[in-house]
């Protein structure tokens, strides 16, 4: 149960994702600072920060986030299809529905050869830049960052591909404590953008 200190965590939190496009653990991090809190105060559990940050955003943005989340929507399904091959799946905020314009784009791929997806951006002669970030099992792996122009926005958004062994895919898929499913692959990014089509 959320107390009054997570939940004020939890709405700091959740304006520095929104304004700011921080990361979760960075924004809890700094919220816990801005607030003048002790480094070692417990920090609220994502599910609570994700409700804050829904809340935020039907407060203070709802007139502009459904527009730029489908916009997002549509450059990942691009990146989807090019990286087809790889069996894409969308995760984080722009899956959950959280993303605005700020918000990243994170691809996960399910490779055969962790090589495979390195090579077939250098074969379209795509600029990446190759970095290790955590993985959804905590552990690290391995991405591939581009930054790709999104036409709607008239903005340059990352874009992550993070390399998982094919093997992944099955655990990938497990639905969360709500009974969600954590990622979507390029038949139910489609489906969202056809159900929330304007």
């Amino acid at each position: 149960m959320p107390t009054p200190l997570s939940a004020e965590i939890a709405s700091t939190t959740a304006r520095l994702v929104v304004e700011e496009g921080l990361e979760w653990g960075p924004a809890k991090r700094r919220a816990v600072r801005q607030l003048g809190l002790p480094a070692r105060t417990p920090l609220p559990d994502n599910d609570e920060v994700e409700d804050a940050v829904r809340e935020y955003i039907a407060l203070f943005c709802a007139d502009t986030q459904p527009r730029e989340l489908r916009a997002l929507r549509q450059l990942a399904l691009v990146w989807m299809e090019r990286m087809s091959a790889f069996r894409p799946h969308l995760g984080g905020a722009v899956w959950r529905g959280t993303a605005t314009r700020l918000s990243d784009i994170y691809l996960q791929l399910f490779c055969d050869d962790s090589k495979s997806a390195e090579i077939a951006l250098i074969d379209h002669n795509v600029d990446y830049e190759p970095r290790t970030v955590p993985g959804f099992h905590g552990d690290s792996v391995e991405a591939l960052s581009v930054g790709s122009k999104c036409p709607e926005l008239g903005e340059m958004i990352g874009v992550h591909l993070l390399i998982y062994d094919l093997d992944d895919l099955r655990g990938a898929l497990r639905p969360d404590a709500k009974g969600r499913s954590p990622r979507g692959d390029i038949t139910a990014v489609r489906r969202l953008l056809q159900e929330n089509a304007p």
